[in-house]
């Protein structure tokens, strides 16, 4: 017992300050008037707590994902392994999204989330982009200082694998500057440990916040679906996981991953942030024995791109907003739901509550005529299962390091692994 502790410390410490922000939330609610203005915000004044850890986390998280993928793009043998190993990564983080959307659909259908009609307050929503102008701001900036913002993390990557691959094809690992940005994410990784000490307090801010601020809607109207989603995303993780654990990494893998996952999950959930939960990624796939070049490159890109709980989310959302709306499900719709929620969960940034960007393109593809109510209602369905997608989101990228590894380095990799370790 004395060692398990010993060994679990931080864990248990992350999972006593969500508990007890959560308690706090409950007994110090925040207390609305008639008018829906705020009269007292209670447990939500602690907010702080957990805005202080989410922005020491980003200030060197975001410089840790442009040189980690620049580094491990620079320092790899070759081009054309780092060009497979990222088309590899996309396509599995697609496949196992579109698993995700198509399982959530399923249980959407079994489980009606809604009966009746909605009744909610026209809400303000901002002008929608057009497609052109959406691909734009995704994958790129306007100016080279604007790279470097938590806001800015997919043109961040895009920067990073184009100024890896200049570096590659100048000489590789032989250049000064790929051994320097091996040297400088390394450093990066040690500041990063030193802040997740920090992270109990902030999940405690954090979750008094949540819970005080939207208690009465965890038990009202949302509550159906918010059980549906909770448990979908546990399920999801202790199913399909193994799965894609023992698919990529063969016999053996799925048990060593369970024995991992906790770690990056509870980091996820507590944080609400993929980002954030990359250096506790990187931590567990190198005790698992995952290639640090595939790591580097995987786990990154996962941060913004493996979006399997969001792409759930949005499911269950576009299911949620038909049956407010009375309106029918129909197969072509549920294709549709399923492509927009694979690649607008791909689009978000890694950064708490997805920034409503996911929400506004389902809203505008979906309900353009009640934009202003849908759009309002699916945020606030967003920031409540926001906890539980980034967990899948974050834990996510793990596993599906296992499946890239496969791809790249073998079927039988994690069994050479295992034998060196003998």
């Amino acid at each position: 017992m004395r060692q398990f502790l010993k060994n679990n410390v931080f864990l248990l410490c992350m999972l006593l300050g969500i508990l007890l922000g959560c308690l706090a939330g409950a007994v110090w609610p925040t207390v609305l008037d008639g008018n829906g203005g705020v009269v007292t915000k209670g447990a939500a004044k602690l907010e702080f707590l957990g805005t202080v850890f989410i922005h020491m986390m980003f200030c060197v998280v975001v410089p840790m994902v442009f040189f980690s993928i620049a580094s491990a793009i620079a320092n790899m043998g070759s081009a054309g392994r780092a060009g497979r190993l990222i088309g590899t990564t996309i396509v599995t983080f697609l496949v196992t999204a579109a698993i995700a959307g198509v399982l959530m659909y399923a249980v959407c259908r079994i489980f009606p989330l809604v009966t009746g009609r909605y009744t909610a307050s026209e809400g303000e929503v901002g002008e929608a982009l057009g497609a052109s102008d959406m691909i734009v701001n995704f994958f790129t900036k306007p100016d080279f200082t604007e790279l470097f913002s938590r806001r800015a993390i997919l043109p961040l990557i895009v920067a990073a694998v184009l100024f890896g691959f200049g570096v590659q094809l100048s000489g590789g690992r032989a250049t000064k500057t790929a051994q320097l940005m091996e040297d400088i994410t390394g450093c990066i990784m040690k500041t990063v440990k030193i802040i997740t000490w920090y992270a109990p307090v902030g999940f405690f801010g954090f979750f008094a916040s949540l819970v005080a601020s939207y208690g009465p809607q965890l038990i009202g109207d949302y509550s159906r679906t918010l059980l549906i989603y909770y448990v979908m995303c546990f399920a999801y993780m202790l199913i399909f996981f193994p799965l894609y654990a023992r698919f990529g990494g063969g016999k053996g893998a799925a048990r060593l991953m369970l024995g991992k996952l906790f770690r990056p999950a509870a980091m996820a959930f507590g944080s609400c942030s993929s980002v954030a939960t990359i250096p506790t990624n990187i931590e567990v796939s190198a005790e698992t024995g995952i290639s640090r070049d595939v790591t580097d490159i995987v786990l990154p890109l996962g941060a913004t791109m493996h979006m399997d709980g969001s792409a759930m989310s949005a499911i269950i959302k576009v299911a949620f907003l038909f049956g407010i709306f009375g309106q029918s499900f129909s197969t072509g719709k549920t294709i549709l739901a399923i492509i927009v929620a694979v690649f607008s969960s791909v689009a978000m940034s890694g950064i708490p509550g997805g920034g409503g960007t996911g929400e506004l393109v389902i809203c505008t593809i979906f309900f353009p005529d009640r934009l202003a109510v849908a759009y309002p209602i699916a945020i606030a369905l967003g920031n409540l299962v926001d906890p539980p997608a980034t967990m899948v989101n974050a834990a996510g990228d793990y596993v599906a390091s296992f499946i890239v590894s496969r791809c790249v380095d073998g079927r039988d990799w994690l069994q050479r692994q295992l034998r060196a370790g003998k």
